[in-house]
């Protein structure tokens, strides 16, 4: 496999990202399906817009809040085509699991979602 310049890594990225992007929030692994998403307190997957690619990786640049219900632990995050139902694209384990005892918002800083095209 030949290896892409980071030009053609950015274009990679923004090809994706320019698409529409949603964040999800999953109790277990999301496996290649998108598995195990939470049913939302309120409101839908998360919208997600991108600074510029740069270096093969491109970065969130808003926040974006989920609203949880009581009693779930968050351990994945998932990314979507849509707000609701839609395809998957992929999914990571967060750096730590998130319990909420009671409802609550899951806050995911800017720049904390990274799409890196290595």
């Amino acid at each position: 496999m030949a290896l892409a310049s980071a030009a053609a890594e950015n274009a990679a990225l923004v090809g994706i990202t320019t698409l529409g992007v949603y964040l999800s929030a999953h109790t277990a692994t999301t496996g290649t399906t998108g598995a195990a998403e939470v049913t939302y307190q309120s409101g839908a997957r998360a919208s997600i817009t991108w600074a510029a690619a740069s270096g093969g990786s491109q970065s969130t640049s808003n926040s974006q809040t989920l609203q949880i219900p009581a009693s779930t632990t968050i351990s994945y995050a998932g990314t979507w085509s849509a707000s609701t139902a839609g395809t998957f694209y992929i999914g990571a384990a967060l750096t730590s699991s998130q319990t909420f005892s009671t409802t609550g918002a899951l806050t995911f800083a800017i720049g904390a979602v990274t799409f890196s095209a290595s």
